[in-house]
């Protein structure tokens, strides 16, 4: 198949990692080229932080050659600042590459392991799924998965931040064995060659889409072809060619009743999906299913989004016996999605816990059910939860979906809001928000999915910026001095340490209701007040010391709001 095609993922998204823009509360928690140096490098005069925007991507596996949904895309977003509080956007370069990972190995290559196992075989059949020819380890958008040679980011002005879209990284160390959490080194030099800081941070990908829980060779009945399966040895490609077959018999006359349209864009099926892919061309699931994952691809079909979340939410999990759309838990997500081993939904909002020590967030907390997820008009990729809709009003919900309209809930503050109109017309989400000091949300608060404190590569970050995990929230991160603010910090925060000992005392007897916000209705603190390390302050009456976790409140140091 010959077609000449820019391949543009701009919305940088995959499709099976059910995209949130859910964010969280402003109080939510030397380098050379040597790969096995790993020590981060913020130094007193910059400020470096790095971040993958959707917390995990996935991929098919390591078989190209029957179907694809998605390729081995990642993204890496990187802001610089200087700490008299200016973001650097030009007079720098900056590099990512390879470095030891939290296994202590490393992952430099995507095509072949060292023992000669094969990683992926996508680029054996990139031609037929996406219309261009690429060398081993380069990705759709033009750059190298991650080496031990550095590789540079290019600023985007739009967006305001250093960005290498489409890394093709692939979830194996280079001795074959699993890694979901491959790292890279992030590192800022100046024009003369000079190192002004650098980072480690992680490239999440997975391979855990598990369509063979119901589509491998007699594993569910209900998902038998009516030809009867099929029987392939190849445990990687019997599935994908019973999902195609099975697509056939439900479909006949998919690739008939499109064969225009496909061919315009450049895809020459034949009469079948099935016979497509056995008469050597792989199939793309978006040549027809169009997705804002992939812009310009698919035809005017059902998205794939909706064909999939739609479809399935009917579908019995042959683990639990409920249908896939009726569940309240992310087991039933998990079932396709990455994944129980993966853990794509981690970090604060993944790990929060109800009184009973179950987790109290689901994937359903903010997406809904299959069906919310599958609905016709939902424009998918883009109509996402925003934080908003969780936090507002001093308060943190554990859901943003309001039992009472069964839809997102209703803003009455915008304090922890998303940007509107971000990064379209009447959308407004997390990933492509920015805040104070025109950082990025996920730049301090950590990428969609993966809300610090998240995985140990996934702090890596903000344990080299600040010293401690958790959302990067102390001044000295970005400032050589702690500003002198009492509004004027990240969602409207004073400033956090020692210096507000003393700072605070008009701010409270002038206008002690404005401290509801973050401290509680009734001053005794709250979950926006937590400390998210050990603190002590030295105060008039002696030292005070707060274990993490406590939440600050009047009445720690003074007999309430009014006393002395």
């Amino acid at each position: 198949m010959k077609r000449v095609q820019t391949v543009s993922l701009i919305i940088a998204t995959t499709f099976f990692t059910a995209c949130g823009s859910s964010g969280n509360s402003g109080n939510n928690e030397n380098s050379n080229n040597n790969t096995t140096n790993t020590t981060n490098n913020n130094t007193n005069k910059y400020m470096l932080t790095a971040w993958n925007d959707l917390g995990m991507h996935c991929m098919d596996g390591n078989d190209f050659s029957v179907f694809s949904v998605l390729p081995p895309y990642n993204n890496l977003h990187a802001q610089l600042k200087n700490k008299n509080g200016e973001l650097v956007t030009s007079g720098v370069t900056i590099t990512y590459q390879s470095t030891i990972g939290t296994d202590g190995k490393i992952n430099t290559t995507s095509v072949e392991a060292n023992n000669g196992v094969m990683k992926t075989n996508f680029w054996s059949h990139v031609s037929d799924l996406f219309g261009v020819n690429l060398a081993d380890n380069i990705g759709l958008a033009g750059k190298s998965t991650a080496t031990k040679t550095p590789e540079a980011l290019t600023f985007n002005a739009t967006a305001q931040w250093w960005e290498a879209e489409g890394i093709p990284i692939t979830p194996y160390n280079d001795d074959g064995s699993k890694n979901y959490y491959p790292l890279v080194k992030v590192v800022a030099k100046d024009s003369a060659g000079k190192v002004l800081a650098s980072v480690d941070t992680v490239l999440p990908v997975s391979d855990e889409m598990d369509c063979k829980r119901c589509h491998s060779t007699n594993r569910v009945e209900e998902a038998k072809p009516r030809a009867g399966w099929v029987n392939n040895s190849d445990a990687q490609k019997d599935y994908k060619f019973n999902i195609l077959r099975l697509h056939d018999d439900r479909e006949p006359n998919s690739i008939k009743d499109n064969k225009s349209a496909l061919k315009a864009k450049g895809f020459n099926y034949i009469a079948g999906l099935e016979a497509t892919a056995k008469g050597g061309t792989a199939v793309l699931c978006v040549a027809c299913h169009k997705s804002n994952a992939l812009p310009n691809v698919g035809i005017k079909i059902k998205s794939f989004t909706q064909a999939i979340h739609s479809k399935h939410a009917n579908v019995k999990d042959p683990i639990s016996g409920k249908k896939l759309g009726d569940s309240t838990n992310r087991s039933s997500c998990y079932a396709c999605h990455p994944g129980a081993t993966t853990e794509c939904l981690r970090g604060a909002m993944g790990d929060a816990k109800d009184s009973s020590g179950k987790n109290s967030m689901q994937c359903q907390s903010c997406h809904g059910t299959m069906s919310h997820v599958g609905a016709s008009n939902r424009d998918g990729w883009l109509d996402e939860p925003n934080c908003q809709s969780c936090h507002q009003n001093g308060k943190r919900y554990k859901s943003a979906i309001d039992p009472t309209t069964n839809t997102l809930r209703h803003a009455v503050d915008t304090r922890f809001a998303t940007m509107p109109n971000t990064p379209s017309q009447g959308k407004s989400l997390y990933r492509f928000s920015k805040g104070h000091g025109n950082l990025q949300c996920e730049a301090c608060h950590g990428s969609t999915h993966a809300i610090y404190p998240a995985h140990e590569a996934d702090n890596k970050v903000s344990m080299a910026v600040q010293g401690h995990t958790g959302t990067i929230s102390e001044c000295s991160a970005c400032h050589t001095s702690t500003p002198r603010t009492v509004t004027g910090g990240p969602h409207g925060m004073h400033p956090v340490g020692q210096s507000w000992v003393k700072g605070h005392e008009d701010v409270a007897e002038n206008n002690s209701a404005q401290c509801k916000v973050c401290h509680g209705s009734d001053y005794r603190g709250s979950n926006l007040s937590k400390t998210w390390t050990d603190r002590s302050f030295s105060t008039e009456w002696g030292t005070k010391n707060f274990s993490k976790g406590h939440k600050i409140s009047c009445y720690d140091c003074h007999n309430g709001p009014n006393g002395d």
